[in-house]
């Protein structure tokens, strides 16, 4: 087995370990374990498990920039693209376990390395938002803003309205969604159309 094999089978490994138990009972020993080689083996490539975690973070982050990429096409409106990013970025959040184990972890224990690794993974959705924002607003699509508050803002609201409302009403349908951000934001925000010259 190569020393590339033999790293990519302790990030699966780690990675699996951290969707079952979390952070915070996520041990070395269990990777080890799991990926069926020595605890030095892992020591050759990873200091400690908080850099083996933000490995794991960094290859997600990546994943999810790929599936968001996927979703944006430059002849649609920015806020076609807004929803199809938003909801295929959702879609993977919620059922990629090892998010689901840190959502809970959160929660349930408030571990730091936990609410640091999903503040990541928010950080670099809230990026990629701000990305397609700054386009939009060379195309004039939107009103005059700051492309960094008004991401993080999208994002919070998306999340808010699917997830955290969810938690203890009946959960909103996609167009619900749709409806509300248009009240709240996109009214607000999109470009007043060109009169024609008559």
């Amino acid at each position: 087995m190569t020393v590339v094999d033999r790293r990519s089978q302790v990030l699966k490994a780690a990675s699996q370990s951290f969707a079952l138990f979390g952070y915070k009972a996520t041990t070395m020993e269990q990777v080890a374990k799991i990926a069926n080689v020595g605890k030095g083996t892992i020591y050759t490539f990873f200091t400690n498990k908080e850099e083996l975690f933000d490995e794991i973070l960094r290859s997600l982050i990546l994943e999810m920039k790929r599936i968001a990429e996927a979703q944006i096409s430059h002849d649609r409106p920015f806020f076609d693209n807004l929803f199809r990013v938003l909801d295929a970025l959702l879609e993977f959040r919620t059922e990629h376990e090892l998010f689901i184990k840190l959502m809970q972890e959160v929660r349930d224990f408030g571990t730091a390395q936990a609410v640091e690794g999903l503040y990541k993974v928010e950080e670099a959705i809230a990026g990629y938002i701000e990305q397609e924002i700054r386009l939009a607003l060379e195309r004039q699509e939107m009103k005059p803003c700051d492309p960094q508050v008004v991401s993080y803002v999208l994002l919070k609201l998306y999340v808010t309205l699917t997830t955290d409302w969810s938690r203890k009403h009946v959960p909103l349908t996609q167009e619900q969604i749709r409806n509300y951000l248009q009240l709240f934001v996109m009214d607000g925000l999109a470009a007043a159309p060109a009169l024609d010259s008559e």
